[in-house]
């Protein structure tokens, strides 16, 4: 049993950017598929596909010419021994706004931006940049 699924998935993320893999593959969730969506939505990843029946997530890593990664860093912030909760004036902004902050909202996972425009706060899971 896995005790911190999303510090996993962004374990195998890091671990294929410094590989230089074109994918890497890890056990399913409902919450590792929407971070997923979201990191597509903002363009951190290329693009991710779901197996149901091996309950796979597979997630392609986005490079660009210079072979560098779109992702630079992440970060879990809240963990299963300490959570991190902000009210919706607190969310944090990630390298001055230039990186995202996945936050789980009573709307369901949103970015730092989205959660600040709908003025609703959360647990913050992570930050991207």
């Amino acid at each position: 049993m896995m005790t911190d699924p999303i510090a996993d998935m962004l374990a195998r993320i890091r671990n294929a950017i410094l590989a230089r893999h074109e994918s890497t593959k890890m056990p399913l969730s409902k919450l590792k598929l929407r971070i997923a969506e979201i990191l597509k939505t903002e363009g951190y990843i290329s693009d991710y596909t779901v197996e149901t029946e091996t309950a796979e997530l597979t997630v392609f890593i986005k490079y660009g010419r210079d072979n560098r990664s779109a992702i630079v860093g992440m970060r879990r912030k809240s963990r299963p021994g300490r959570r991190l909760y902000v009210g919706h004036k607190d969310l944090p902004k990630v390298k001055n706004g230039m990186g995202i902050a996945i936050v789980s909202t009573s709307r369901g996972l949103l970015t730092s931006h989205q959660a600040r425009e709908q003025h609703v706060g959360g647990e913050v899971l992570c930050e991207v940049w």
